[in-house]
Formats: structure tokens, sequence, C-alpha cells
């Protein structure tokens, strides 16, 4: 038994449950969907810096979570907004990790896409400048051998003076890139900053110019990720792209149904929430692999209520509950965070999301994950008996 807090301050009994559900790793790659999980990075506790300072990553321990992923058959999506890009990971993190982690792809044979961004600029910036910010990070990428993710940029967003500026951009990056890319979409949800995106505060607006930019340059674009937390605009969405250009839903609340799909189509997926879910959600897809969806949802559906918790407002926040969750599961040895984000959620907010993710049986160890969540309760003053 353990005692955990709710937000009233009031102490509930919670007995954690006593065996893990078992998953066992699974290759050859998922079948019926790619699948990417966006991983986290793993800090260094005994680096001596500052939540301004430049993150100081394990990289050993990083790329073991990765590893980790890979062995279940999942891809990667390296250096994206999970590994806390512009939340404490700046561009030279960035670069290392991108080239760390297309290094290990190859040599273990996974599968990686990498997040392709601006956020090396510093202040205002022209269009010319954000064009070459994008095209130096894409060259990175591309010398890795990975599949580039063109990353919604917060220079662009405070530049661009509407659509037509966006499809100059993207048009001159998708004209010269070695192979196809993802396209993202990040929601303000997740960055404030993105705020009216694509050149239009009007979802409507900003879809049609998403979709012009993809139609006129549809044999280099390999997908789009879409992070709007609405499921039924990803539908429409997803139903005007061209032939052979996938739609990797980045939606957290809603991913078993898009995955799933309808009559018409399906989602492919590139999730946040598969960085603390990944065997689990390997195991679903393998489901779906043998043709059963009811199955895929049997085993997907119950762990919505974890995500929606962990990426409840502000949803920026959501990489502290995922990194919490690595550090219960034993995937780490503490619940450290580059640029201290780990103080960017509440005690109540990390108890709850324990007890949802022991429910689903996602601790391999739910005893040592049990003493963990008592140790940290115990540094605030939540005794156990």
């Amino acid at each position: 038994m353990i005692r955990l807090p709710d937000a009233t301050g009031a102490l509930r009994a919670y007995v954690p449950r006593a065996e893990p559900a078992t998953f066992t790793p699974g290759r050859p790659p998922l079948r019926s969907r790619v699948v990417y999980s966006a991983a986290h990075v793993v800090a260094d506790p005994f680096a001596d810096t500052t939540p301004e300072g430049p993150a100081a990553v394990d990289w050993e321990t990083t790329l073991a979570f990765r590893r980790h992923l890979w062995s279940h058959g999942l891809g990667v999506a390296e250096a994206m907004d999970t590994a806390q890009r512009g939340m404490g990971l700046d561009w030279a993190g960035a670069a290392e990790l991108i080239r760390r982690s297309g290094a290990e792809a190859k040599a273990v044979g996974g599968m990686v896409a990498c997040g392709v961004g601006t956020d090396q600029l510093a202040g205002p910036a022209t269009l010319a400048e954000v064009r070459a910010a994008y095209e130096e990070q894409l060259a990175v990428v591309e010398e890795t051998g990975a599949r580039p993710i063109l990353m919604a940029s917060r220079a662009l967003a405070a530049t661009a003076a509407g659509p037509e500026d966006y499809l100059e951009v993207y048009g001159a990056l998708l004209r010269q890139s070695a192979e196809p890319v993802i396209l993202h979409w990040l929601g303000p949800m997740f960055d404030p900053a993105l705020e009216g995106y694509w050149g239009s505060g009007d979802l409507d607006r900003a879809t049609d110019t998403f979709l012009a930019i993809i139609e006129a340059n549809a044999d280099r674009v390999d997908g789009v990720k879409v992070s709007l937390l609405d499921a039924g605009r990803e539908v429409a969405l997803r139903r005007r792209l061209p032939a052979g250009v996938r739609c990797y839903t980045g939606d957290d609340f809603h991913y078993p149904e898009l995955i799933a799909g309808d009559e018409q189509g399906y989602s492919d997926a590139l999730l946040g929430i598969f960085d603390p879910l990944g065997p689990l959600a390997a195991e679903a897809v393998r489901t779906l692999d043998a043709d059963d969806p009811a199955g895929f949802r049997k085993l997907l559906d119950p762990t919505v209520p974890l995500s929606r918790h962990l990426f409840r407002a502000p949803t920026r926040y959501y990489k502290t509950g995922v990194v919490f969750l690595a550090w219960l599961a034993g995937h780490q040895d503490h619940f450290t965070m580059v640029g201290g984000l780990q103080s960017a959620r509440s005690l109540p907010h990390l108890a709850r999301a324990y007890e949802l993710a022991d429910g689903l049986g996602l601790f391999p160890d739910p005893e040592r994950a049990r003493d963990r969540m008592a140790r940290l309760l115990a540094v605030h003053g939540v005794d156990q008996p």
C-alpha cells in the first residue's frame, strides 16, 4: 500500500499491482502502420548547470532508451518537442543528439526521423535567415541518413506576414531536400509561440495553406504530423491529402481511433505518449498487423486516461510526466530534467500519473516503482505507514 495525495492535500490509500503486464520485444518492424515514438532525453543529474545553461545530457542512458524502443519494433522520432527542443535543449545539444541517435540507429537497424527547426536563431529574423537556419539543420539530419521532420518554427511564425511567406520558405526547403520529409503542424497548445501558423489564426484557412504546400510538392513529402488535439480536423485533413502522403497522428487524446481508422483510411503515428507506452503500443499495433482491430482497441483504449492526464493543460509540460514515468519504470536512475523541468508538474499530478501507469502494468518492476514513488513523496513531506 502507498498513500497518494490529491489536489486538496488529502491522502488516499492505493494498493499497487503485484505483477507487471509483460510485453515481449518483437521484430521485424510493425507492418500495418508506420509508428514513431517521440523520445525524451535523459539529463546528467551531476552536471553543475542551471535551467538557463546549456543542456547536460546523459548520452548513454538517452541512447539506451532509444534501443529499448527499437527493440519493440518502433521508430524513434528524434530531437522533437518531447526531447525538450526549445524547452531546455538548444540547437547545439539537439545536433549532437541527432548525430548520436542517427549513428545508433544505423548500428542496430532502427528507424529514425529527426526534427529540423530554426532554434539556433536568437531574436528577430528575416525570412532569408529563417530559411538559412532550416537549411543548416536539414543538412545535419541528412548527413545522418535519418528522415527529416520539418518542425514548426517560432521564428517563422514571428516573421511571416501571411500565407505566401510559408509557401515560399517551405517550398524552397522541399525542393532541395534529398529525400521526402515529414511536415509537422504543432498547435499552440504545445507551443503558444506557434499561434497563427501557416499565416492565419483561422484553422480552415491555415489548413488550405498547409495543403497547398503539400500538393505543390507531393513527391517531396513522406507525410504530415498533425498535433492539434482535434480528431475531426485530423480526419478531414487526412482525407484531403494527395495519394501516397501519410498522415502521422500527433493527437495524444484520440490516437486509438485515429490509428485504427475507418473505411476511408487511417493515420500512422508519431506520438509523445508512445514514449512511456512503447512496449504496449507496439503490441497493440502487432495485434492490428494480425488483422484484429478489436484487439488493438482493447489494448490501446485503456491507455487514453493516462495520456489525457499527462497532456492536460498546460500541454507543453507533458514532458515532465513522460520523464517521471521513465524513472519509475527503471529506464533511468533519477528524476532530473534538462532545464529543471521536473518542477513543471505538481505532486498530485505525478501521483495520479503513477497510479494510472501502474494500473496499465507499464512498470517492469512494480515494487521498484512503488519505492521510487514513496521516496519522491517523502521529499515532499508525505511519509508512508
